[in-house]
């Protein structure tokens, strides 16, 4: 079982940046393929992008496609998402997730673990 932390949340103003960190402990990181989501209030949680194990394939939603970047760094056992060009629709929890199947993809059904989450808050 592998447990994930995230880190890096907070309040950003419109058009800023944010850089979030998951780190992941336990068993090997990088047998497991990595993604992003988020959740707002009173919404569903929502899939913003995807890495491989190898982190040769990445996978974005399309609202956020251009403006985010995933990247792992498989020795540090850690995948990140660089977040540019904020806007107020990007606020709510996101979550690190990781998943050991030969399938997976955008749903969050297609992930085994993960973190507690960390909240961003874009102000306009």
């Amino acid at each position: 079982q592998v447990q994930l932390v995230e880190s890096g949340g907070g309040l950003v103003q419109h058009g800023g940046s944010l850089r979030l960190s998951c780190a992941a402990s336990g068993r090997t990181f990088s047998s497991y393929a990595m993604g992003w989501f988020r959740q707002a209030p009173g919404k569903e949680r929502e899939f913003v992008a995807a890495i491989s194990r190898s982190g040769s394939s990445t996978y974005y939603a399309e609202s956020v496609k251009d403006r985010f970047t995933i990247s792992r760094d498989n020795a540090k056992m850690t995948v990140f998402l660089q977040m540019n060009s904020l806007k107020s629709e990007d606020t709510a929890v996101y979550y690190c997730a990781g998943s050991q199947r030969i399938s997976w993809g955008m749903g969050p059904d297609e992930y085994d673990y993960w973190g507690q989450g960390t909240q961003v808050t874009v102000s306009s």
